[in-house]
């Protein structure tokens, strides 16, 4: 699962499309916790991420929002800005 970017302590990756499942979306990983977040409707999809770290997620899918979908289009990985 390729890393996207990571700030706070939080993880940003996305799977390949061949092994997953729409709707386009991300995992954010926080320690013990994990999240899938669907990038369209910036929401929690499924996961426990802590409320605090959540926020900060959604934050930044916001801001990058038409790069993860580009990402999740054409397969090409590269990294994103952290959340500052």
């Amino acid at each position: 699962m390729p890393e996207i970017t990571r700030f706070y302590g939080i993880i940003i990756k996305m799977l390949f499309i061949q092994s997953e499942h729409p709707p386009p979306h991300i995992h954010a990983i926080y320690g013990e916790y994990i999240s899938a977040i669907d990038i369209n409707e910036c929401k929690q999809l499924a996961g426990d991420l802590p409320d605090k770290a959540l926020a900060l997620v959604l934050e930044w899918v916001k801001l990058y929002k038409s790069q993860l979908l580009d990402i999740w289009e054409t397969q090409k990985f590269r990294d994103l800005p952290p959340l500052k």
